[in-house]
């Protein structure tokens, strides 16, 4: 394995991270609240306008796991500056987009560059940085991330209003650009216990799969869960994945090493993050709506609001760094359980203050553990394969994060507003969530020490 050194390149290649973790965060949520001045600049209604959301995510969760260990084969950081080029190219695109069918297109092609970049990111920076500073770096770029996450949506909102839906996708341009200066500048990394060549039948099978369960998710609520089309997802995700398993048991140099869910730390953790990231996504939607609809505050009002559960959101990364990798499960479990009981304390709370602070309780939990998945993941994996590892993971997450939209859907009426009764349904369904990940960590009773080849803090990357 080639190994980028020194501490410059360390430093760069946490800048390229975190820069990166922050604009397909935010694009990733910054255009839901948008959807009304899309559709009347663009002369769209309906359903239709769905997809300028959906196009993105579904984009986003076929194409990770397959674009995870590309990098890991052909060069974490050159896939990282492929994908972030081709997320601001789109990105113009949609800023220029004269037609709903156009804007549809780029977003798509946006997912595919946030698909790219994303895994490979991670798995540039966990081989850039020594073990023992390796997840305090990663946790700081997370929290990064996690400020995008939780803004994007007002962002979004504001911009809108202010200037038009389109500067919100100017403004993913520059950043995209500041991301790629800091990644040419950043060390490269690939594996080379394997030879660079492409496992083609799995790539294109598992990017079958992972689509056809995309698309369920994202679709299925519309069409009914026992539909026709919705059969037909179903029936292809499951034989695209049959096929996919045993083309990979048979290949020498597979996409994805089967092994990997043989790794129970591994497993456990990330089927936990989703569980946390399905939480976390009904969060985002519904505590806003709560805060416009029965506790009657303004847009302004609740996006002030809003800045205490977000600011615990984006804090809980850099804490969710310092955690030992021999400690995350117990962690993890401990912040999904606080997460419950705080989406349980804030579906009952009198007051518009107690509500506030059970919600921040829950963003500082959500936070750690959605942290804890990606930071926590990658350390049980050998550095060699993290960019497969990553890729999985993410997968995993945003496919979970499609579960997160799907429950979110009752909590707003067809006009936006939401009632207390229902806010509180979908609240106490994201508790579900956060006690399911529990019980997953519980019955899996995993106890992963530390990664192949921790050791102490070493030079390389910043502390």
């Amino acid at each position: 394995m080639t190994t980028a050194s020194g501490g410059s390149a360390g430093r760069w290649a946490s800048a390229a991270v975190s820069a990166t973790v922050f604009c397909v965060q935010l694009d990733a949520f910054a255009l839901n609240l948008a959807l009304p001045g899309i559709g009347r600049d663009l002369g769209a209604a309906g359903g239709g306008l769905q997809w300028v959301v959906s196009g993105y995510l579904l984009a986003a969760g076929a194409l990770m796991a397959g674009a995870g260990r590309l990098g890991d084969l052909y060069g974490r950081r050159r896939l990282l500056m492929a994908g972030l080029a081709v997320f601001g190219g789109a990105s113009l695109v949609c800023a220029l987009a004269p037609s709903l069918p156009v804007l549809v297109g780029a977003r798509v092609a946006q997912g595919a560059g946030g698909a790219m970049a994303m895994p490979a990111g991670l798995a540039l920076l966990t081989n850039a940085c020594p073990p023992g500073s390796r997840a305090r770096v990663m946790g700081r770029a997370l929290g990064i991330g996690g400020v995008a996450t939780v803004c994007g949506p007002y962002v979004g909102g504001v911009l809108t209003e202010a200037v038009s839906w389109r500067a919100v996708c100017w403004l993913n341009v520059p950043l995209a650009l500041v991301a790629v200066v800091c990644a040419a500048r950043a060390g490269e990394s690939r594996d080379t216990t394997a030879p660079a060549s492409v496992d083609v039948a799995g790539l294109v099978t598992a990017t079958g799969a992972l689509a056809a369960v995309a698309v369920l998710v994202d679709r299925g609520p519309l069409w009914g869960w026992a539909s026709g089309p919705s059969a037909v997802a179903l029936t292809l995700a499951v034989g695209l994945g049959a096929v996919f398993v045993r083309h990979e048991r048979a290949a020498a140099h597979p996409l994805v090493d089967l092994t990997l869910f043989g790794n129970r730390p591994f497993v456990a953790l990330t089927a936990a993050g989703a569980a946390a990231n399905a939480a976390t996504v009904v969060v985002l939607f519904a505590v806003p709506l709560a805060l416009q609809g029965p506790w009657r505050l303004s847009a302004a009002g609740a996006g002030a609001a809003f800045v205490a559960p977000a600011a615990a959101m984006a804090l809980a990364g850099p804490v969710a760094g310092r955690i030992r990798t021999a400690d995350a499960v117990r962690a993890m479990a401990g912040a999904l359980v606080l997460g419950a009981a705080a989406l349980g304390a804030a579906a009952a709370a009198p007051t518009l203050p107690v509500f506030l602070v059970a919600v921040t309780g829950c963003g500082a939990a959500l936070g750690v553990t959605g942290a804890l998945t990606l930071i926590a993941t990658q350390a049980v994996v050998r550095p060699e394969r993290a960019g497969e590892a990553s890729g999985v993971t993410k997968t995993v997450i945003t496919t979970a994060a499609g579960l997160g939209v799907a429950m979110s859907g009752p909590a707003a009426d067809a006009h936006g507003t939401a009632t207390a009764a229902a806010v509180d349904m979908a609240l106490m369904a994201a508790g579900g969530c956060c006690l399911a990940g529990t019980v997953l960590l519980v019955l899996t009773a995993v106890r992963p020490g530390s990664s192949r080849g921790e050791r102490s803090a070493a030079d390389g990357c910043p502390d």
